[in-house]
């Protein structure tokens, strides 16, 4: 059952492997999400999949993120529709969460670029084993906040302190350093990368696969994901919009020059 963003392989030992495959560049789009959601709904109805590996079809960018230009068109015109920015952060946080919540074991196959949404869509894993390119939640450099749910696993998994130098400093994190952090699984060479991914995946896929997905219920559970975080996450990154900081950091990646943060808020101060 491919999706016009996804091809999906079932492999003999029950693991699935979907391959992102959104040209030019990987974005995260409304076709991509929707494809991704049919492929979780899909999935979760079928007991001869075991394990799910998550990887790219682009050669450097495993996911990029938001697409840019739907961003900043998106922007412009629900910015004068208060809560319309954040229901389209709460969409890409509701499919990522139902990523998350799949009762099989989730591996992100990472062999290139992982920055904002798609270091959010990794963080929905249960694994991630990396051999190259960045990852990190780099939506600060924009002027944005992470979106999809970023704030809340990233902490989650390695604590405020280290969470926040990431999101403040815009970290892109190799793999060597991501490791170092606890933020992937474990790195391997690009060479044996194929060959180490679906060696995990099989270890896995011959396991109590159910024992995984109750245990994994109980791990979920055992934070509070039905908190006020992604919904005060929601509000905030709409909120980022209100204070000029998005335009300039969007303005300033495509004339590929740093941005002049400082402007704004010397703006935002006259104006409020």
């Amino acid at each position: 059952m491919d999706q016009s963003t996804i091809q999906i392989e079932l492999k003999e030992n029950g693991v699935a492997v979907w391959t992102l495959n959104h040209p030019p560049s990987n974005t995260i789009h409304d076709e991509l999400l929707e494809d991704l959601q049919k492929c979780i709904e899909d999935v979760s109805s079928r007991p001869e999949v075991r394990v799910i590996v998550i990887r790219s079809a682009h050669p450097k960018i495993f996911l990029a993120g938001m697409d840019i230009k739907m961003m900043v068109s998106k922007g412009s015109e629900q910015i004068n529709r208060p809560g319309s920015i954040a229901v389209s952060s709460r969409r890409l946080q509701q499919v990522l969460k139902e990523l998350e919540q799949l009762p099989k074991p989730v591996i992100a196959a990472i062999s290139g670029h992982a920055l904002g949404g798609g270091c959010e869509l990794a963080l929905a894993c249960d694994f991630r084993i990396m051999s190259a390119g960045s990852i990190g939640l780099t939506e600060i450099s924009l002027g944005l906040i992470p979106g999809g749910g970023g704030t809340q696993r990233l902490v989650r998994l390695l604590g405020r302190a280290k969470a926040t130098e990431l999101i403040f400093l815009g970290r892109r994190l190799s793999a060597e350093e991501a490791a170092a952090y606890g933020l992937v699984t474990k790195t391997v060479s690009p060479e044996t990368f194929n060959v180490e991914v679906m060696t995990f995946a099989d270890r896995l896929a011959k396991g109590a696969i159910q024992a995984m997905g109750l245990a994994k219920a109980c791990l979920l559970a055992a934070e509070d994901r039905e908190g006020h975080g992604y919904t005060l996450e929601s509000e905030a990154f709409e909120q980022t919009f209100t204070t000029g900081e998005p335009m300039e950091g969007l303005a300033a990646f495509f004339s590929k020059r740093p941005a002049n943060f400082i402007a704004c808020s010397d703006r935002y101060r006259l104006h409020s």
